[in-house]
C-alpha cells in the first residue's frame, strides 16, 4: 500500500474516493451563511445539501453519508466525528477507518483522507495526520490469503492525507511514522491469523530472523539442542507432546549504542494450544492458533522500533512451541524444573503459557534490564473481568505501569491495573514443589501473574494479559475479527516516551 501526505487543498485533488472527516460544526449552517462543508465545495452546494439532509447527517460520531460526484471525486464518504470541542485522536482514527472501509467496499483503489482545517486549531498537526492515517491503514487490513473461489476482495492501494495548512515536512514524517507502525501491526496480525499448520515454532522463528535481517536487528534463534543445554525445562515440558520442535527467539535492537541500558519485552509463543492432556473443549479451539499473540507482538514491536529508529535498546524474547496431547506429553501431577532451578507442580496442562514464560523471564535477567514487560494471552479470567476493551496489567513497578497507562491512553490500546496482593499467593502454593501452575477458580489473572513474578527476581516487571484484547470475537472500529495486533502500538509509544526522557 502506498501511503503519503500532500500539502494541498483536498477539494482540488482527484482520486477514486474521498474520505472526509467532519465535526458537527463543519456541517451546521448559519441563518444566512452556508456551512463550512458547503463553502469548501461551492459548486456542489445543492448536491451536498441534498445528501446531508436526505441522510440526516449532522456530523455526529458514528454517522456517515455517501455523496456521488463531489468535485473531482466519483464518490465521497462524509464521516462524522462529533463536537469539535470533544474531538480526539481516537475519534479521528475511528472516523478514518469507517470511511476507508466504505471506500474499500466501493472498490476504490486510490483514496484521499482529509478533514477541515478547523481540526488543526490548537493541536499537534503531526498527531492529526498520524491519527487519520493510522485509522485508515489499520481499518483497511484484510486477511484474505486463502480465498480462491471468488478471488480476493478489493483492497485500497493508495491512501493520501491532504492538508494545505500543514507544513510538508511535518506531514511527511507523520505519514511515514504511521505507515511503519501499521506495517508492524500488519505483520503481527498476519502471524496470528495464519493457520497453525502454516505458522509453527520453526516458521515463527524464521519470520523473526528475516525481519531482523531486513531491519538490522541482531537475531539469535535457539533450537531444541540449545534449549536443552540451557535447561529450559518449562519450554521443553510444554513441547513434549508435539512433533514440532520448540524455538527460543532472541531479537536485540540496539537503537542507542551509547547506552548500556536494556529493556526486555517477552511474548508467549504458543503457536497452537489444544490444552494438552487437559484438553480444551472443541468449540472455539481453532482460535488457539492466536495463542502466540504475545510473541507476534514482540516481533512486531521490534520491527516498529527498528524501522522508526527509536533511540532505545530493547531485547525481544519469545519462547515458542505447540501444546498438544500425545504419548510423551507432560501430564497433570508432573514436576518440572525450570531454567532458574525453580520447580513447578503441573496441576493443569492448559496453563502452559506461564510455564514457558518462566524460562524466558529468567533468561531476560541476562541483560540486567531496566524493566521487563511480558505480553501473553494468558487467562480466560482476564476476558471475564475486562472483556475485549482493556488489557489486564499487573506488576512490581508503578513507574513503568504509569508509563504504559499513558501510552495506552494515547494509542487507545488501554490497560487496566489489577492487584497482586501477597494474600493471593497461597493459591499457587504446592505441597511437592516450589510453585503450582494454577491457583483455582478465583482471581485467575492475579494468581497467574504471581506465578510469573517468581521468575523475574528484583527487576522492575510488568505483565500484560492480552487474552481479551488480542483475539477479537467480532470486528471493532479498526480491527477486523481475529487478531488485533495489540501491543505493538502500545509498546512503540511506551518506548518513544522512554527515549524522549533521555
Amino acid at each position: 500500500m502506498k501511503v503519503e501526505f500532500i500539502q494541498k487543498d483536498f477539494a482540488a485533488m482527484k482520486a477514486d474516493a474521498l474520505v472526509l472527516v467532519l465535526t458537527k460544526e463543519d456541517v451546521s449552517e448559519g441563518k444566512k451563511s452556508p456551512s463550512r462543508l458547503q463553502s469548501k465545495f461551492p459548486a456542489d452546494k445543492a448536491t451536498l445539501e441534498s445528501a446531508v439532509r436526505g441522510g440526516h447527517f449532522t456530523g455526529d460520531k458514528g454517522e456517515m453519508v455517501t455523496v456521488y460526484s463531489l468535485a473531482k471525486y466519483p464518490v465521497a464518504f462524509l464521516v462524522g466525528a462529533g463536537d469539535e470541542s470533544e474531538l480526539t485522536n481516537e475519534r479521528l482514527r475511528r472516523a478514518a477507518s469507517a470511511g476507508i472501509r466504505a471506500a474499500q467496499s466501493a472498490k476504490a483503489s486510490a483514496v484521499v483522507v482529509a478533514a477541515m482545517d478547523s481540526v488543526l486549531e490548537g493541536t499537534s498537526h503531526y498527531e492529526i495526520v498520524h491519527s487519520l492515517l493510522e485509522g485508515a491503514i489499520l481499518g483497511a487490513y484484510k486477511f484474505d490469503k486463502y480465498f480462491t473461489l471468488n478471488g480476493k476482495n478489493s483492497k485500497v492501494g493508495a491512501i493520501t492525507v491532504a492538508f494545505n495548512s500543514v507544513e510538508a515536512s511535518i506531514g511527511r514524517k507523520a505519514a511515514r511514522d504511521a505507515q511503519l507502525t501499521c506495517e508492524a501491526v500488519y505483520l503481527t496480525r498476519d502471524l496470528c491469523n495464519a493457520p497453525a499448520n502454516e505458522v509453527y515454532p520453526e516458521v515463527l522463528a524464521k519470520v523473526a530472523a528475516n525481519m531482523a535481517r531486513k531491519f538490522h536487528v541482531h537475531a539469535r534463534i535457539l533450537d531444541e539442542k540449545q534449549i536443552r543445554r540451557l535447561k529450559m525445562g518449562g519450554l521443553l515440558a510444554v513441547n513434549s507432546g508435539s512433533a514440532k520442535p520448540p524455538r527460543f527467539i532472541t531479537l536485540e535492537y540496539k537503537g542507542n549504542p551509547r547506552s548500556r541500558h536494556w529493556y526486555a519485552v517477552v511474548g508467549k509463543g504458543i503457536t497452537f494450544d489444544s490444552g494438552g492432556i487437559s484438553l480444551k473443549p472443541s468449540a472455539g479451539m481453532g482460535e488457539m492458533k492466536m495463542d502466540m499473540s504475545g510473541a507476534a507482538a514482540v516481533i512486531g514491536t521490534i520491527q516498529a522500533l527498528a524501522s522508526l529508529k527509536i533511540p532505545v535498546n530493547v531485547v525481544g524474547l519469545a519462547p515458542s512451541t505447540e501444546n498438544l496431547p500425545g504419548g510423551s506429553a507432560y501430564k497433570p501431577g508432573d514436576v518440572v524444573t525450570t531454567m532458574s532451578g525453580i520447580t513447578i507442580e503441573v496441576d493443569n496442562t492448559d496453563a502452559e503459557g506461564r510455564i514457558i514464560l518462566s524460562d524466558a523471564l529468567h533468561y531476560a535477567k541476562r541483560y540486567n534490564p531496566k524493566a521487563i514487560i511480558d505480553l501473553a494471552t494468558l487467562t480466560g479470567a482476564c476476558v471475564v473481568a475486562l472483556g475485549h476493551h482493556a488489557t489486564g496489567m499487573l506488576g512490581t513497578s508503578e513507574d513503568v505501569m504509569a508509563q504504559l497507562k499513558e501510552a495506552g491512553e494515547k494509542t487507545y490500546e488501554r490497560v487496566w491495573q489489577l492487584p497482586i496482593f501477597e494474600e493471593y499467593e497461597k493459591q499457587i502454593k504446592s505441597d511437592i514443589a516450589d510453585v503450582k501452575n494454577v491457583g483455582g477458580r478465583w482471581a485467575g489473572t492475579i494468581t497467574a501473574a504471581l506465578f510469573l513474578k517468581k521468575f523475574v527476581g528484583d527487576y522492575p516487571w510488568v505483565h500484560l494479559d492480552i487474552a481479551g484484547t488480542a483475539m477479537l470475537e467480532e470486528s471493532t472500529d479498526y480491527s477486523a475479527r481475529g487478531s488485533s495486533g495489540v501491543g505493538v502500538r502500545l509498546l512503540t509509544q511506551f518506548f518513544k516516551q522512554i527515549a524522549s526522557q533521555g
